[in-house]
Protein backbone atom coordinates (compact mmCIF):
# COMPACT_ATOMS: atom_id res chain seq x y z
CA UNK A 1 0.00 0.00 0.00
CA UNK A 2 2.91 2.32 0.63
CA UNK A 3 3.97 1.73 -2.95
CA UNK A 4 0.43 2.35 -4.21
CA UNK A 5 0.28 5.68 -2.37
CA UNK A 6 3.72 6.63 -3.67
CA UNK A 7 2.58 5.93 -7.21
CA UNK A 8 -0.64 7.87 -6.66
CA UNK A 9 1.31 10.96 -5.58
CA UNK A 10 2.93 11.14 -9.02
CA UNK A 11 -0.37 12.51 -10.31
CA UNK A 12 -0.32 15.57 -8.04
CA UNK A 13 -1.85 18.57 -9.74
CA UNK A 14 -2.92 16.66 -12.86
CA UNK A 15 -5.86 14.42 -11.99
CA UNK A 16 -8.43 17.06 -10.96
CA UNK A 17 -11.38 16.73 -10.70
CA UNK A 18 -10.50 13.07 -10.15
CA UNK A 19 -8.58 11.72 -7.15
CA UNK A 20 -4.99 10.56 -7.19
CA UNK A 21 -4.91 6.76 -7.22
CA UNK A 22 -2.13 4.18 -7.30
CA UNK A 23 -2.41 0.42 -7.74
CA UNK A 24 -0.08 -2.57 -7.29
CA UNK A 25 -0.75 -6.19 -8.32
CA UNK A 26 1.01 -8.77 -6.14
CA UNK A 27 1.24 -12.52 -6.75
CA UNK A 28 3.09 -14.96 -4.52
CA UNK A 29 4.91 -12.08 -2.85
CA UNK A 30 6.09 -10.48 -6.08
CA UNK A 31 4.92 -7.25 -7.72
CA UNK A 32 3.67 -8.14 -11.20
CA UNK A 33 1.96 -4.89 -12.16
CA UNK A 34 1.83 -1.22 -11.18
CA UNK A 35 -0.05 1.85 -12.30
CA UNK A 36 -1.33 5.27 -11.31
CA UNK A 37 -3.86 7.77 -12.59
CA UNK A 38 -1.85 10.18 -14.69
CA UNK A 39 -4.49 12.78 -15.57
CA UNK A 40 -8.26 13.21 -15.84
CA UNK A 41 -9.55 11.22 -18.80
CA UNK A 42 -6.62 8.79 -18.90
CA UNK A 43 -6.72 5.14 -17.79
CA UNK A 44 -7.25 4.59 -14.10
CA UNK A 45 -4.55 3.12 -11.88
CA UNK A 46 -6.18 -0.31 -11.65
CA UNK A 47 -6.42 -0.66 -15.43
CA UNK A 48 -2.76 0.28 -15.90
CA UNK A 49 -1.58 -2.14 -13.22
CA UNK A 50 -3.68 -5.02 -14.59
CA UNK A 51 -2.49 -4.34 -18.12
CA UNK A 52 1.11 -4.66 -16.93
CA UNK A 53 0.34 -7.79 -14.91
CA UNK A 54 -1.34 -9.55 -17.86
CA UNK A 55 -2.06 -13.25 -17.10
CA UNK A 56 -0.23 -12.96 -13.77
CA UNK A 57 -3.26 -11.10 -12.41
CA UNK A 58 -5.17 -14.40 -12.13
CA UNK A 59 -5.63 -15.24 -8.41
CA UNK A 60 -3.40 -12.27 -7.45
CA UNK A 61 -4.04 -9.47 -4.94
CA UNK A 62 -4.69 -5.91 -6.08
CA UNK A 63 -3.61 -3.16 -3.66
CA UNK A 64 -5.25 0.14 -4.53
CA UNK A 65 -5.25 3.46 -2.67
CA UNK A 66 -8.97 4.14 -3.25
CA UNK A 67 -12.12 2.10 -3.74
CA UNK A 68 -12.41 1.13 -7.43
CA UNK A 69 -15.07 3.03 -9.38
CA UNK A 70 -18.20 1.23 -10.54
CA UNK A 71 -19.77 3.77 -12.89
CA UNK A 72 -19.19 5.04 -16.40
CA UNK A 73 -17.45 8.42 -16.68
CA UNK A 74 -14.75 9.29 -19.16
CA UNK A 75 -13.61 5.67 -18.75
CA UNK A 76 -15.45 2.38 -18.08
CA UNK A 77 -15.89 1.05 -14.50
CA UNK A 78 -12.70 -0.31 -12.95
CA UNK A 79 -14.70 -2.93 -11.05
CA UNK A 80 -15.57 -4.73 -14.28
CA UNK A 81 -11.97 -4.72 -15.47
CA UNK A 82 -10.87 -6.15 -12.10
CA UNK A 83 -13.48 -8.91 -12.28
CA UNK A 84 -12.52 -9.79 -15.86
CA UNK A 85 -8.84 -10.08 -14.85
CA UNK A 86 -9.78 -12.82 -12.32
CA UNK A 87 -8.08 -11.02 -9.45
CA UNK A 88 -8.82 -12.99 -6.26
CA UNK A 89 -8.44 -10.28 -3.59
CA UNK A 90 -8.67 -6.47 -3.47
CA UNK A 91 -7.14 -4.45 -0.64
CA UNK A 92 -8.07 -0.75 -0.70
CA UNK A 93 -6.93 2.08 1.52
CA UNK A 94 -10.26 3.93 1.78
CA UNK A 95 -13.81 4.23 0.57
CA UNK A 96 -14.35 6.66 -2.26
CA UNK A 97 -16.40 9.50 -0.69
CA UNK A 98 -18.00 10.22 -4.07
CA UNK A 99 -21.72 9.36 -3.59
CA UNK A 100 -21.67 7.69 -7.02
CA UNK A 101 -19.13 5.16 -5.74
CA UNK A 102 -19.06 5.10 -1.93
CA UNK A 103 -19.37 1.43 -0.99
CA UNK A 104 -20.87 0.45 -4.33
CA UNK A 105 -17.51 -0.47 -5.84
CA UNK A 106 -16.74 -2.87 -2.99
CA UNK A 107 -20.26 -4.30 -3.16
CA UNK A 108 -19.87 -5.08 -6.86
CA UNK A 109 -16.56 -6.86 -6.28
CA UNK A 110 -17.99 -8.91 -3.42
CA UNK A 111 -20.99 -9.78 -5.54
CA UNK A 112 -18.58 -11.23 -8.11
CA UNK A 113 -16.93 -13.40 -5.45
CA UNK A 114 -13.76 -11.37 -4.76
CA UNK A 115 -12.28 -10.94 -1.30
CA UNK A 116 -12.40 -7.26 -0.33
CA UNK A 117 -10.63 -5.44 2.49
CA UNK A 118 -10.20 -1.73 3.14
CA UNK A 119 -8.79 0.65 5.75
CA UNK A 120 -5.06 -0.02 5.33
CA UNK A 121 -3.17 3.31 5.65
CA UNK A 122 -6.48 5.16 5.39
CA UNK A 123 -5.24 8.34 7.09
CA UNK A 124 -2.34 8.66 4.65
CA UNK A 125 -4.71 8.13 1.74
CA UNK A 126 -7.11 10.81 2.99
CA UNK A 127 -4.22 13.26 3.41
CA UNK A 128 -3.08 12.62 -0.14
CA UNK A 129 -6.54 13.29 -1.53
CA UNK A 130 -7.65 15.93 0.96
CA UNK A 131 -8.70 18.33 -1.80
CA UNK A 132 -10.77 15.66 -3.57
CA UNK A 133 -12.38 14.54 -0.30
CA UNK A 134 -13.55 18.06 0.53
CA UNK A 135 -14.72 18.94 -2.97
CA UNK A 136 -16.63 15.73 -3.66
CA UNK A 137 -18.41 15.84 -0.27
CA UNK A 138 -19.12 19.59 0.03
CA UNK A 139 -18.82 21.00 -3.49
CA UNK A 140 -16.25 23.51 -2.16
CA UNK A 141 -12.54 23.67 -3.05
CA UNK A 142 -9.88 22.84 -0.50
CA UNK A 143 -8.25 26.16 0.44
CA UNK A 144 -4.59 26.63 1.37
CA UNK A 145 -3.30 29.83 2.96
CA UNK A 146 0.29 30.11 1.75
CA UNK A 147 2.73 32.79 2.78
CA UNK A 148 6.39 33.72 3.21
CA UNK A 149 7.27 35.69 6.32
CA UNK A 150 10.23 36.84 8.33
CA UNK A 151 10.91 35.42 11.78
CA UNK A 152 8.88 38.28 13.25
CA UNK A 153 5.90 37.64 10.96
CA UNK A 154 6.42 40.39 8.38
CA UNK A 155 5.74 39.99 4.66
CA UNK A 156 7.62 43.16 3.66
CA UNK A 157 9.66 46.02 5.07
CA UNK A 158 8.04 49.30 6.07
CA UNK A 159 8.88 50.62 2.58
CA UNK A 160 7.13 47.67 0.91
CA UNK A 161 10.18 45.69 -0.18
CA UNK A 162 9.41 41.96 -0.14
CA UNK A 163 11.73 40.31 -2.71
CA UNK A 164 13.03 38.07 -1.51
CA UNK A 165 12.22 37.17 2.09
CA UNK A 166 12.97 33.47 1.58
CA UNK A 167 15.82 31.73 -0.22
CA UNK A 168 15.95 30.16 -3.67
CA UNK A 169 15.23 26.61 -2.47
CA UNK A 170 12.11 27.75 -0.65
CA UNK A 171 10.93 29.68 -3.70
CA UNK A 172 11.34 26.56 -5.85
CA UNK A 173 9.22 24.65 -3.35
CA UNK A 174 6.56 27.36 -3.61
CA UNK A 175 6.49 26.82 -7.37
CA UNK A 176 6.06 23.09 -6.79
CA UNK A 177 3.01 23.89 -4.68
CA UNK A 178 1.56 26.01 -7.48
CA UNK A 179 1.97 23.07 -9.83
CA UNK A 180 -0.09 20.90 -7.48
CA UNK A 181 -3.18 23.11 -7.09
CA UNK A 182 -5.97 23.97 -9.51
CA UNK A 183 -5.89 27.71 -8.83
CA UNK A 184 -4.03 30.48 -7.03
CA UNK A 185 -5.83 33.54 -5.70
CA UNK A 186 -4.62 37.07 -4.96
CA UNK A 187 -6.20 40.45 -4.38
CA UNK A 188 -5.70 43.47 -6.61
CA UNK A 189 -3.36 44.96 -4.01
CA UNK A 190 -0.81 42.22 -4.68
CA UNK A 191 -1.05 42.85 -8.43
CA UNK A 192 -0.57 46.62 -8.05
CA UNK A 193 2.35 46.21 -5.67
CA UNK A 194 4.30 43.26 -7.13
CA UNK A 195 2.89 42.64 -10.64
CA UNK A 196 3.42 38.86 -10.22
CA UNK A 197 3.13 36.29 -13.01
CA UNK A 198 1.55 33.67 -10.70
CA UNK A 199 2.88 30.91 -12.95
CA UNK A 200 4.85 27.77 -12.16
CA UNK A 201 8.55 28.26 -12.85
CA UNK A 202 10.51 25.18 -11.82
CA UNK A 203 14.21 24.78 -12.48
CA UNK A 204 13.38 21.49 -14.23
CA UNK A 205 11.19 23.35 -16.70
CA UNK A 206 8.29 21.06 -15.82
CA UNK A 207 5.15 21.88 -13.89
CA UNK A 208 1.58 22.94 -14.51
CA UNK A 209 0.29 26.50 -14.35
CA UNK A 210 -2.75 26.96 -12.13
CA UNK A 211 -5.72 29.16 -12.93
CA UNK A 212 -4.89 32.70 -11.72
CA UNK A 213 -7.78 34.26 -9.80
CA UNK A 214 -7.63 38.03 -9.25
CA UNK A 215 -10.08 39.72 -6.86
CA UNK A 216 -10.58 43.29 -8.09
CA UNK A 217 -13.75 44.90 -6.78
CA UNK A 218 -13.20 48.31 -8.41
CA UNK A 219 -11.59 46.97 -11.61
CA UNK A 220 -8.19 48.58 -11.05
CA UNK A 221 -6.23 45.92 -12.93
CA UNK A 222 -3.62 47.70 -15.12
CA UNK A 223 -3.79 46.69 -18.80
CA UNK A 224 -0.07 45.90 -18.82
CA UNK A 225 -0.16 43.47 -15.87
CA UNK A 226 1.79 40.25 -16.29
CA UNK A 227 -1.33 38.20 -15.55
CA UNK A 228 -2.84 39.60 -18.76
CA UNK A 229 0.02 38.67 -21.08
CA UNK A 230 -1.13 36.45 -23.91
CA UNK A 231 2.18 34.56 -24.12
CA UNK A 232 1.54 32.85 -20.78
CA UNK A 233 0.27 29.27 -20.56
CA UNK A 234 -1.82 30.20 -17.54
CA UNK A 235 -5.44 31.30 -17.72
CA UNK A 236 -6.71 34.28 -15.73
CA UNK A 237 -10.04 34.67 -13.97
CA UNK A 238 -10.92 38.20 -12.84
CA UNK A 239 -13.58 38.50 -10.15
CA UNK A 240 -15.06 41.96 -9.83
CA UNK A 241 -18.14 43.83 -8.63
CA UNK A 242 -21.37 43.80 -10.62
CA UNK A 243 -21.08 47.62 -10.61
CA UNK A 244 -17.90 47.60 -12.73
CA UNK A 245 -18.10 49.45 -16.08
CA UNK A 246 -19.33 47.12 -18.81
CA UNK A 247 -16.92 48.62 -21.35
CA UNK A 248 -13.90 47.66 -19.25
CA UNK A 249 -15.28 44.18 -18.68
CA UNK A 250 -15.76 43.56 -22.38
CA UNK A 251 -12.27 44.87 -23.09
CA UNK A 252 -10.79 42.30 -20.72
CA UNK A 253 -12.91 39.50 -22.15
CA UNK A 254 -11.72 40.40 -25.64
CA UNK A 255 -8.16 39.72 -24.41
CA UNK A 256 -9.09 36.21 -23.33
CA UNK A 257 -9.65 36.99 -19.66
CA UNK A 258 -12.52 35.19 -17.99
CA UNK A 259 -14.52 37.71 -15.94
CA UNK A 260 -17.02 36.98 -13.17
CA UNK A 261 -19.12 39.69 -11.57
CA UNK A 262 -20.42 39.27 -8.02
CA UNK A 263 -22.25 41.40 -5.50
CA UNK A 264 -19.74 42.93 -3.13
CA UNK A 265 -20.15 42.90 0.63
CA UNK A 266 -18.50 45.63 2.68
CA UNK A 267 -16.41 46.73 -0.27
CA UNK A 268 -14.94 43.31 -1.04
CA UNK A 269 -15.78 40.10 -2.87
CA UNK A 270 -17.36 37.59 -0.45
CA UNK A 271 -15.18 34.50 -0.48
CA UNK A 272 -17.64 31.74 0.43
CA UNK A 273 -20.03 32.36 -2.52
CA UNK A 274 -16.99 32.66 -4.79
CA UNK A 275 -15.62 29.31 -3.64
CA UNK A 276 -18.99 27.68 -4.16
CA UNK A 277 -18.98 28.92 -7.73
CA UNK A 278 -15.41 27.72 -8.23
CA UNK A 279 -16.41 24.30 -6.91
CA UNK A 280 -19.19 24.15 -9.49
CA UNK A 281 -16.50 24.79 -12.11
CA UNK A 282 -14.67 21.68 -10.82
CA UNK A 283 -11.89 23.64 -9.12
CA UNK A 284 -10.86 21.26 -6.32
CA UNK A 285 -8.05 23.26 -4.72
CA UNK A 286 -7.22 26.95 -4.32
CA UNK A 287 -4.03 28.38 -2.85
CA UNK A 288 -4.36 31.92 -1.54
CA UNK A 289 -1.16 33.87 -2.13
CA UNK A 290 -2.56 37.28 -1.40
CA UNK A 291 -1.58 40.07 0.93
CA UNK A 292 -2.55 40.52 4.54
CA UNK A 293 -6.09 41.77 3.84
CA UNK A 294 -7.09 38.76 1.72
CA UNK A 295 -5.51 36.42 4.27
CA UNK A 296 -7.43 38.15 7.04
CA UNK A 297 -10.68 37.89 5.08
CA UNK A 298 -10.09 34.15 4.56
CA UNK A 299 -9.82 33.67 8.31
CA UNK A 300 -12.77 35.93 9.11
CA UNK A 301 -15.00 34.03 6.67
CA UNK A 302 -13.66 30.67 7.83
CA UNK A 303 -12.95 29.33 4.37
CA UNK A 304 -9.32 28.19 4.76
CA UNK A 305 -8.45 24.55 5.48
CA UNK A 306 -4.68 24.47 5.63
CA UNK A 307 -1.69 26.76 6.21
CA UNK A 308 1.66 26.43 4.46
CA UNK A 309 3.99 29.07 5.83
CA UNK A 310 7.56 29.66 4.68
CA UNK A 311 9.48 31.07 7.64
CA UNK A 312 12.68 32.99 6.95
CA UNK A 313 15.37 33.53 9.63
CA UNK A 314 15.34 37.28 8.83
CA UNK A 315 14.16 39.89 11.34
CA UNK A 316 12.52 42.87 9.65
CA UNK A 317 10.99 44.83 12.51
CA UNK A 318 9.01 48.06 12.29
CA UNK A 319 5.52 48.74 13.57
CA UNK A 320 4.36 49.81 10.11
CA UNK A 321 5.81 46.78 8.27
CA UNK A 322 2.88 44.63 7.13
CA UNK A 323 2.11 41.35 8.84
CA UNK A 324 0.92 38.18 7.12
CA UNK A 325 -2.64 38.34 8.50
CA UNK A 326 -4.55 41.61 8.31
CA UNK A 327 -8.18 42.49 8.82
CA UNK A 328 -9.78 43.25 12.16
CA UNK A 329 -8.10 40.40 13.99
CA UNK A 330 -9.26 38.76 17.20
CA UNK A 331 -9.97 40.57 20.45
CA UNK A 332 -9.35 37.60 22.75
CA UNK A 333 -6.99 34.66 22.57
CA UNK A 334 -9.82 32.20 23.03
CA UNK A 335 -11.28 33.45 19.73
CA UNK A 336 -8.13 32.59 17.76
CA UNK A 337 -7.85 29.94 15.11
CA UNK A 338 -5.13 27.35 15.69
CA UNK A 339 -3.14 24.81 13.71
CA UNK A 340 -3.36 21.07 14.27
CA UNK A 341 -1.31 18.18 12.90
CA UNK A 342 1.64 20.47 12.40
CA UNK A 343 4.70 19.43 10.41
CA UNK A 344 8.02 21.21 10.01
CA UNK A 345 10.52 20.94 7.17
CA UNK A 346 13.78 22.75 6.63
CA UNK A 347 14.51 23.93 3.07
CA UNK A 348 17.82 25.72 2.81
CA UNK A 349 17.88 28.30 5.61
CA UNK A 350 14.08 28.52 5.70
CA UNK A 351 11.50 26.43 7.53
CA UNK A 352 8.16 25.30 6.10
CA UNK A 353 5.35 25.03 8.65
CA UNK A 354 2.25 23.11 7.59
CA UNK A 355 -0.91 22.56 9.59
CA UNK A 356 -4.68 22.30 9.38
CA UNK A 357 -6.75 25.26 10.53
CA UNK A 358 -9.10 24.70 13.43
CA UNK A 359 -11.65 27.27 14.64
CA UNK A 360 -11.99 28.07 18.34
CA UNK A 361 -13.22 25.23 20.59
CA UNK A 362 -12.54 22.60 17.91
CA UNK A 363 -10.16 19.79 18.75
CA UNK A 364 -10.56 17.15 16.03
CA UNK A 365 -8.74 17.68 12.76
CA UNK A 366 -10.97 17.65 9.71
CA UNK A 367 -9.98 17.19 6.11
CA UNK A 368 -13.10 19.01 5.02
Amino acid sequence: MERALSLAARGKGRTSPNPMVGAVVVKQGLVVGEGYHLRAGSDHAEVMALREAKESAVDATLYVSLEPCCHYGRTPPCTERIIESRIRRVVASMLDPNPMVCGKGFARLKEAGLQVEWGLMEEESRRLNEAYVKWVTTGMPFVILKGAVSLDGKIATRTGESRWITGEKARQRAHELRSEVDAVMVGIGTILKDDPQLTTRLSSGEGKDPLRIILDTALRLPPGSKVLRTDSRAATLLVTSSLSPQEKLEGLRSRGVEVWTMEEEGGRIPLRPLLKRLGERQIMSVMIEGGSELNGAALEEGIADKVILFLSPRLIGGASAPSWIGGKGMERLEECWSLKNISLERVGDDIIIQGYLQPPEKTACSLG
